[in-house]
């Protein structure tokens, strides 16, 4: 099935079920009013959601309504825990190699996570608001994974297990501010602004089989200013899958239902297949020419992430944004 959440004036919105078309709609409030409850009792609601699910697809649905991706917040709004992985090693490498900086063996056995802030998503639609474009703005098309209660020590089966739902992420990253902050040896932080999800969040049989050995076995497609730049496969060259790093997430600790599991960049070692963000362009160029020729993001420039199944037909809808001025 397909969830979304709508704006509604408050910081979680109103859970929605959604047709698998994309095309209408149906308020969940008699089942759960956010998508955090339903995700706190999935054994119960999921079921019912499903059914409602059922009826919207068959056109029986009595409340349906038109639905618009404009008025949809990110799926979760505000989440318990966001934490990203860089699953795709290709880019790790390129990003190493355009440095002169060598790839650490322990890289291909233990992934690379990072833990960003999850009180604040935008929503597909929503503006992304910066003081200064100098700062080196940058998209960074994704897949990420919403989970149930994972306990610490989980293995990777068992955390495969408690994958609830799956959407499309823009973690946009401002790369000039991520020297300096890495180099005081504690992290992102501001260079790190916030996440923006896809309309939907689908269950795992939405994908059939392009979900397949905790993967999702389909290009994920950017296009920026009009541009397509990128449709790199988001099966191919993922070194590490959800569960196994859902399985890192939980080594030390407890994953409570509602935490957020981000891919990383989405990347080929197949360079024909394009880029999910603009420093893997970056890295190319300055790897065959010794400088980067492509230029950040600047203001009034657009960015569409979607991921359209074998059959042409978007899955979860399209983060559609604008990175605008944000004024003093």
């Amino acid at each position: 099935m397909k969830l979304a959440t709508l704006k509604d004036g408050s910081r979680d919105g109103q859970l929605a079920v959604v047709a698998r078309d994309l095309k209408t709609a149906h308020i969940a409030d008699g089942i759960a009013p956010t998508l955090q409850a339903a995700l706190d009792d999935w054994p119960f609601i999921a079921p019912q959601l499903d059914a409602l699910y059922a009826e919207l697809n068959a056109g029986r649905a009595r409340r349906a309504f038109d639905f618009d991706p404009a008025r949809c917040m990110a799926p979760l709004p505000r989440a318990f825990q966001w934490v990203d992985g860089s699953a795709y090693l290709n880019h790790v490498e390129l990003v190493r190699k355009a440095r002169g900086a060598e790839m650490p063996p322990s890289f291909h056995e233990d992934p690379l996570m990072y833990q960003g802030g999850s009180d604040d998503f935008l929503g597909p639609m929503d503006d992304i608001m910066l003081a200064h474009e100098e700062w080196g703005v940058d998209f960074e098309s994704e897949v990420a994974v919403i989970t149930g209660d994972v306990p610490v020590g989980a293995t990777p089966d068992q955390a495969h297990d408690q994958i609830r739902l799956l959407m499309l992420a823009n973690d946009v990253s401002l790369r000039n501010l991520i020297p300096p902050e890495l180099g005081k040896g504690f992290g992102f932080l501001q260079s790190k602004p916030a996440t923006s999800f896809s309309p939907v969040a689908v269950t795992p049989d939405e994908l059939g089989d392009a979900w397949c050995g905790g993967k999702v076995h389909l290009p994920l497609r950017s296009i920026w200013n009009g541009r397509p730049v990128g449709q790199p496969d988001a099966g191919l060259d993922m070194a590490f899958n959800f569960p196994q790093l859902i399985a890192h997430l939980c080594k030390t600790r407890n994953a409570r239902a509602g935490s957020i599991v981000g891919s990383g960049i989405v990347s080929n070692r197949d360079a024909s297949r394009g880029y999910s963000c603009i420093a893997e362009q970056r890295c190319l160029e300055t790897i065959e020419h010794g400088e980067p020729v492509t230029n950040f993001m600047r203001f009034g420039d657009t960015i569409r992430i979607e991921m359209l199944d074998e059959a042409g037909k978007s899955i979860f809808g399209a983060i559609e944004q604008i990175v605008k001025r944000l004024e003093p």
